[in-house]
């Protein structure tokens, strides 16, 4: 077979017949979302950067930390002892790997504000996420605006994965009506997690995003599929006659979620086996980082990068806000703690 046209980076993928030239250059012109670049993420990221998927936004809200070096592959200790946003750090690992492709940073926390303008032009949304209320988000904006998009989960030696392509399989709504009560699913921090199944899982993931973006939608799996790396399961469950013609997402197209305005007030969420609490304001704000250093210079030790603004505050816990107003507070796993320190330095 002769390739012509194409970077021979790409040679061993294009003479596989399922691809060939013209799926490498559907793969070239389309944009792939990932939500979530921890452990799923990455791998997920990286299978697309190599394949030539011409352009990745990276989404998350989280900075590295020595904890995610175990699992998550784009990340090395430099990034962890300086703190770099996972979104930065993973875009300057793949543009190293592949510099022909565009990777968009995006240090932000996914949400009812902001998803339709972060997600509006992928061609495809995958899902790097370790929480229900994301992934509902994902699924109506995917019914709304008829875009792909493709769940995968993974805690101890299991996982799974779920494909949905709106107006053909049923959404996440259909098989799941209602998200988990808190604290009746295992997480990393109950569980813990082994690197190998999050690569299996990640890589079924970017294997149906693969035939998605080349048009070879006659090829995805059809089927909720679950795998157990340590007692050597895997179950595939069709799903191809699940979708509910009632379903209040793809059968009445409803998007509370989606269209939910937030509370007005702050909101927090723990970050799974960190110690850590995120605060996010009632409403999203733009902040001038370097005008606020100053006031909290005079609270504890501060140090500042493009990104985001940390205090070392007496006692041990340590602040890092963004300029979208949201803030890590690391040492603690006490929401209300969080938000009144959140207070006490933000005045609100």
């Amino acid at each position: 077979m002769t390739i012509t046209g194409i970077d021979p980076r790409y040679a061993r993928q294009v003479r596989y017949s399922a691809i060939g030239e013209q799926g490498q250059i559907r793969l070239l012109n389309a944009h792939a979302v990932i939500v979530g670049v921890g452990a799923l993420g990455c791998v997920i990221a990286n299978h697309l950067a190599r394949a030539g998927v011409g352009k990745l936004t990276l989404i998350d809200r989280d900075i590295v930390d020595r904890s995610n070096l175990q699992r998550q592959l784009l990340y090395d200790e430099t990034d962890a002892a300086r703190g770099t946003p996972k979104a930065v750090a993973a875009a300057s690992r793949l543009s190293a790997i592949n510099s022909d492709i565009t990777v968009l940073p995006r240090v932000a926390d996914l949400s009812s504000y902001n998803a339709e303008s972060l997600l509006v032009e992928a061609d495809i949304v995958m899902d790097g996420t370790d929480n229900f209320s994301v992934r509902y988000l994902i699924n109506e904006f995917s019914i709304k605006h008829h875009v792909p998009w493709i769940y995968g989960g993974a805690v101890g030696a299991s996982g799974m994965s779920l494909t949905v392509v709106p107006g053909s399989t049923p959404c996440l709504r259909c098989l799941f009506p209602e998200p988990p009560p808190g604290g009746t699913l295992d997480t990393c921090e109950t569980a813990g997690v082994l690197s190998p199944i999050v690569d299996t899982i990640a890589s079924i993931q970017t294997m149906e995003a693969i035939k998605i973006l080349t048009g070879q939608v006659e090829a995805l799996h059809g089927s909720l599929m679950q795998i157990d790396l340590w007692q050597h399961q895997w179950q595939s469950f069709s799903v191809k006659s699940a979708r509910k013609t009632d379903c209040p997402v793809c059968g009445d197209r409803q998007f509370i979620v989606l269209d939910g305005d937030c509370p007005n007030e702050a909101m927090t969420a723990s970050l799974c086996g960190r110690n850590t609490v995120q605060v996010c304001p009632a409403t999203p704000l733009t902040l001038d980082l370097a005008s606020i250093e100053p006031r909290f210079g005079k609270v504890g030790r501060t140090e500042m990068n493009p990104y985001s603004l940390r205090l070392h505050l007496p006692g041990g816990m340590t602040f890092l806000l963004f300029a979208d107003g949201r803030a890590l507070v690391m040492g603690t796993d006490d929401p209300l703690l969080a938000r009144r320190t959140y207070a006490e330095l933000m005045g609100e």
